[in-house]
């Protein structure tokens, strides 16, 4: 586990989770197709979730890409997950991405998880920028970056593409330790 809080905990994905995330994410899809369709495409099935943690668990053992989830402490009820992807080890840098289910948004869950999360790569990984990479009519995730500490830094033009969509520009918010300390 790296860290409770309120009444949720975060820890690293394991493979155990396969079911339960695939579950989240088939109850979720709506809310995170735009955003996050590989992730759904790779835990749709019970099967395809297996084979999903699996890699993921991989992949944080070899220090490729974090996967944290978030859990309710009593029910061990998926919350959220987030994503420490896009690793640069010469830059010290790693972005952010998340996401939260139905039931549990407008609670700060995700705020204090990156909060959480932020003060854990920079201790813990080695980790010395932080990104958040949003688009600007995602308010939710904005406010997200805001109440963490991270700094707007500037618009990245055409920098995503949703699946039969044109590509997004979106905006880029960093967090670096000696500059923005956290709260």
């Amino acid at each position: 586990m790296i860290a409770k809080f309120d009444t949720y905990y975060i820890e690293a994905i394991q493979e155990k989770d396969a079911w339960n995330l695939c579950n989240f994410m088939v109850a979720n899809e709506d809310r995170f197709k735009r955003y996050l369709p590989k992730t759904i495409a790779h835990t749709s099935t019970p099967d395809l979730s297996k084979q999903f943690c699996e890699k993921k668990v991989k992949q944080f053992k070899r220090e490729e890409e974090f996967l944290f989830t978030l859990k309710e402490n009593q029910t061990n009820t998926f919350a959220g997950l987030v994503y420490l992807k896009a690793l640069d080890w010469i830059k010290k840098q790693g972005e952010f991405a998340y996401c939260i289910g139905y039931p549990f948004e407008g609670k700060g869950i995700t705020t204090n998880a990156i909060k959480i999360l932020s003060k854990y790569a920079f201790e813990n990984i080695g980790l010395e920028t932080l990104q958040i990479i949003v688009h600007s009519t995602n308010v939710s995730s904005t406010k997200i970056a805001q109440n963490c500490n991270f700094s707007w830094v500037k618009t990245l033009k055409k920098e995503f593409t949703p699946i039969g969509e044109e590509p997004l520009d979106m905006e880029l918010y960093e967090l670096y330790p000696q500059i923005n300390p956290l709260k």
